[in-house]
């Protein structure tokens, strides 16, 4: 089931852009192999939570020592056998484990090995330590999130992560297309800085063009305008508005009963002199109200007008509740696989971890000896 059925994946284990790059691919239908290592502490653990991990889902899992010989052959009779490998490893790590790309592609020329790290392969920060908010702070997209006068906000979306995952698949996906039809496997060198700095070429095509700049809050795509921002309710909710298109602004004023205010006429959406007084003016309008109020008053009206929702809320969604956008999961709710395949649905499963791993051996291809070495050292 699912578009990539039958692509073989390995993924050594790893934190953020790797296990969601690989739970995306077991959701489209690869059988993807976790290869994780002895006394590595789990994603639960690290954050502390006692809580399953929505990442690893659909994933069989298998525990190697690669310090061990019998193992390391193990895991190369595997990728021998595979599709793709993905690896989150420091530069350098792999080779040194006689595992690198040169050495894995002679042995399997059609492989896609899938190369992710936080600033690349080469460069002069190719070695340093990082996390998503200094990634993202990089691109520049940090110093953008947040109010006029105030620090930027570290966002708690993983965009970092998020972006190298995406694009991580889509690479994959590219590079499996052309080894079909070349026979040739490659390496794909990616780097979560540069992922997310290229998913910021929207947001960078506005700030070339003037309408986003350095004043943190000072245009309009950043909050400045009035018609493109968020307030507070009355009940301490928020509203989201984003009535960009000048008949989404003319609707947003008739349900603000502001359409006849002479501060909103006569071309007034584009007065930047007039924002900070309009803005005040669409601010006590919604903090007169709750945000059940204003949710029922726009839910007809075609404004861009909507709440913000907490991750908790979120699933209750009129429209994500109407399309199954969420599954459950030993009574905790996470994001459904998207998007929707016609013929070959995307379906979030739970597989068997280590019960059947050794039949999974044996059923695509590996030796016995090599099951067998590795069972006595296991």
């Amino acid at each position: 089931m699912g578009p990539l059925k039958d692509i073989r994946v390995i993924e050594m284990a790893g934190l953020g852009a790797g296990p969601l790059c690989g739970m995306m691919l077991a959701d489209m239908g690869a059988e993807v192999l976790l290869i994780d290592k002895p006394g590595r502490p789990s994603p639960e653990a690290l954050i502390h939570v006692d809580k399953i991990d929505p990442l690893n889902r659909s994933k069989r899992r298998v525990c190697l020592n690669l310090k061990t010989a019998s193992h390391v052959t193990l895991l190369k009779e595997i990728i021998g056998l595979s599709d793709v490998l993905i690896e989150s490893y420091r530069p350098g790590v792999m080779e040194r484990l006689g595992l690198g790309p040169d050495a894995c592609l002679n042995s399997n020329p059609r492989l896609v090995y899938a190369r992710l790290t936080g600033w690349g392969q080469t460069g002069p920060m190719s070695d340093k330590a990082g996390h998503d908010p200094n990634y993202v702070a990089a691109t520049g997209a940090l110093y953008h999130a947040g109010s006029s006068g105030a620090p930027p906000v570290t966002p708690p979306t993983l965009l970092g992560d998020a972006s190298a995952a995406v694009l991580l698949v889509a690479g994959i996906s590219a590079a499996l297309v052309s080894a079909a039809k070349t026979g040739h496997g490659q390496v794909l060198d990616a780097a979560i800085a540069e992922c997310t700095n290229y998913l910021t070429t929207y947001a960078k095509s506005f700030y070339q063009a003037g309408q986003l700049t350095d004043e943190r809050g000072g245009a309009w795509l950043d909050g400045a305008a009035p018609w493109n921002a968020t307030y507070v309710t009355s009940d301490g909710g928020y509203m989201v508005v984003a009535a960009i298109e000048s008949k989404f602004y003319e609707a947003l004023l008739t349900a603000l009963d502001l359409d006849e205010d002479p501060l909103f006429a006569n071309g007034g959406q584009w007065d930047k002199e007039a924002w900070p007084q309009q803005r005040a003016m669409v601010a006590a309008r919604f903090a007169a109200n709750s945000r059940a109020y204003w949710s029922e008053r726009f839910l007809n009206i075609d404004a861009c007008v909507s709440p913000a929702l907490t991750y908790g809320e979120s699933h209750h969604h009129t429209q994500f509740a109407h399309r199954e956008a969420h599954w459950v999961e030993e009574g905790q709710v996470f994001p459904a696989p998207a998007p929707r395949f016609s013929l070959t649905p995307l379906v979030a499963t739970e597989k068997p971890k280590n019960s059947d791993i050794n039949q999974y051996f044996i059923e695509i291809g590996v030796s016995e000896s090599s099951i067998s070495a590795w069972q006595s050292e296991a």
